[in-house]
Formats: structure tokens, C-alpha cells, sequence
């Protein structure tokens, strides 16, 4: 019989206890999943209410200010992106016939060069109803979980008023009451800071995208830009899955010019902010490879649903920097890893 203090014993009893903790979180998904987003609004927020502190604002007010804004910006972004889903859909027909002329077009030019396509089927598996369903569903889902938002706003207050004391609630629960486990306000400090940068460098796409959209002329700009906005959270293939019906759109619209265009738009905006700003404020070491963002996302997307592949990343990255800050997990953060680098 296995002895319970060898290593393999310790990694399987470690493992049956993470299937039994997932198989909870699975089984809880309709509380958890509020919770790990009002988690991430929180830790999102935070850094406004700790710089509107450093001028001598109240706590309280600044959570108020920060509260009101969420309320506000929300209700108007649904507003308009559920216009927009509504308009979309009602012009799903108009859309079939338009990419059906268009296919066409394509078609013809390439049998000039003797290049025979059959148009029909092209047009049956490209059908907009569905190359965009991913689109639609993704935010519909995102919809249905802030059908609880009032529990939500609730739960970050709570989190927001609690934020200071929480480091040293942690020492003294983890039996540091002198503050020595540094390796604790590290991961603090490194998810905090992921979680912000992330969200202002996802806002900024999304509203770029977005003007680049509107200025093109391309229909529910809105729509599109919430999207670039909610899946620049998952590297590459978010940015991918978001430019493809706002392309299709383009296309549909416009013709192949027009689709080019929009998705120059998304690869230069993508390009800018994903390897340049991102990384500048960000530092190095902090990417996961391609092959666990797009395992993450499936794995998280399971578990949780919608939010959880919107989540999928940040998630893992929480994960990543709880391994980075223990000399003996190091190892672990460096197989997530792009370049098997580690911040710390």
C-alpha cells in the first residue's frame, strides 16, 4: 500500500482534492459565477478608489462615484447593444440576400480565371445567421449573468470597502502576522495590476474599434466594439473570434474593399495594443502561451459558461502568479508561460 507521505501519494491526494473542488465549483456555477465577476469588477475598480484616495477623497464617496459610473455606463451600453441585436436581427434577411450578390460576384470573377467554385454551397456554410451566433450568443450569455447585477454592485461594495484590510487578513490567516510572507502581497500586487492594465487596454480597443467601425459606416458598431472590448481579455484568438462579424458586416455591406478595411482596422489596433502598449505597461513575462489561452478557454468555459471564457484568461493568470510567487511552483508558472519567463 502506498505510503500517504511519498511524493506520489501527496500529488494524488492533491489531485482528488481539485476534482473535488471543481466538481463543486460546477455544481455552484449559478453562485459562482456573480462572485468570481464581482471579484473582477473589484479588483478592476480598486486602483481608482486607492489614487482618489491619495487627495484626501473619502473611501466611501469614491466607491459611491466608482458605483454610479458602473450603473450608469452599463445601463446605456445595454441600452444600446440590445437596440443593436434587436436591428441586427431584423435585417438578417436583407443581410442573406446582400452576401448571396456578393458571393456571386466572387464566383464570377473567379471562373474568368478559370478557377470553378460552387457559389451555393459557399453561401449555405458562410450563412451570416450563424458565422455571427457566436457573436450574439457570447453577449447574450453576458446578458443573462448581469440579470443579477443588483447582487453583483452588492458584492463589490462589499469588496471595495473591504480592500484594505484584506492583505493583512491573509497574513495573520495563513499564521504571518508579522508580515514576512512577502510572497503574499506580491500576488496581491501582481493580480491587481494584471487585472487593471488588462482592463484599460481592452477598453481602449474597444473604443478604437469601435470609431474605426463607425467611421466606416459598418451597421451596430456598438455591437461590434462591446465585443472587441469583452474578448481582448483572451490573446489572439479573442481578437480573432470578435473581427469576424464585424468583417462579415463590412463585407456584406460594402464588398471586399470595405471588409479589408474593417479588418486592417482590428489587426492594427489589435497589433498596437496587444504588443506594444500592453507589454509596455505591463512588463515582461506576464503571456501565456497560445496553447493554454486556448485550453484555458475551453476549460473555463466548461466550468463556468459564458463568463468563464470571458474570464478564462485573467483566471489563469491569477493561477500563474500564485505559482510564480513560490520558489517551488516556479516551475509550473514557466510551462504556462509564452517564453518560459516569470515576473518574479
Amino acid at each position: 500500500m502506498m505510503e500517504l507521505r511519498s511524493p506520489t501519494a501527496k500529488v494524488m491526494i492533491v489531485l482528488a482534492c481539485l476534482v473535488v473542488v471543481l466538481a463543486g465549483i460546477k455544481a455552484a456555477s449559478t453562485i459562482m459565477v456573480p462572485f468570481f465577476l464581482s471579484i473582477f469588477i473589484a479588483i478592476a475598480c480598486s486602483p481608482i478608489i486607492n489614487y482618489t484616495s491619495k487627495f484626501g477623497v473619502p473611501r466611501w464617496l469614491s466607491i459611491t462615484f466608482v458605483i454610479l459610473i458602473i450603473v450608469v455606463f452599463g445601463f446605456l451600453l445595454a441600452g444600446l447593444v440590445g437596440q443593436s441585436m434587436t436591428e441586427f436581427r431584423e435585417n438578417l434577411p436583407t443581410y442573406r440576400t446582400q452576401l448571396d450578390k456578393e458571393f456571386a460576384w466572387i464566383v464570377g470573377k473567379l471562373s474568368e480565371y478559370n478557377i470553378n467554385i460552387n457559389g451555393d454551397l459557399i453561401a449555405a456554410h458562410l450563412d451570416p445567421a450563424t458565422a455571427m451566433s457566436v457573436a450574439t450568443n457570447f453577449i447574450s450569455g453576458m446578458g443573462g449573468v448581469l440579470s443579477n447585477l443588483f447582487l453583483i454592485l452588492l458584492t463589490v461594495i462589499f469588496m471595495l470597502f473591504e480592500a484594505n484590510s484584506m492583505p493583512h487578513r491573509l497574513h495573520i490567516a495563513l499564521a504571518d502576522p508579522d508580515m514576512k510572507m512577502k510572497h503574499i502581497d506580491r500576488f496581491i500586487r501582481s493580480v491587481n495590476s494584471y487585472l487593471a492594465i488588462k482592463t484599460v487596454v481592452s477598453l481602449g480597443t474597444g473604443t478604437i474599434i469601435g470609431i474605426w467601425l463607425y467611421v466606416m459606416g459598418v451597421d451596430h458598431f456598438m455591437l461590434w466594439a462591446v465585443l472587441a472590448f469583452m474578448l481582448n481579455y483572451i490573446p489572439n484568438i479573442g481578437s480573432i473570434i470578435a473581427a469576424v462579424p464585424a468583417v462579415m458586416i463590412a463585407f456584406v455591406q460594402y464588398g471586399v474593399a470595405s471588409a479589408g478595411m474593417a479588418a486592417l482596422g482590428f489587426l492594427l489596433v489589435n497589433t498596437v495594443m496587444g504588443n506594444i502598449v500592453e507589454p509596455r505597461l505591463m512588463g515582461r513575462g506576464m503571456g501565456l502561451s497560445t496553447l493554454v489561452v486556448f485550453l484555458s478557454l475551453i476549460f473555463w468555459g466548461w466550468l463556468l459558461g459564458t463568463v468563464g471564457m470571458l474570464l478564462s484568461v485573467p483566471l489563469t493568470m491569477v493561477v500563474k502568479i500564485a505559482l510564480e510567487s513560490r520558489e517551488e511552483s516556479k516551475w509550473l508558472a514557466v510551462l504556462l508561460s509564452s517564453d518560459g519567463k516569470t515576473t518574479s
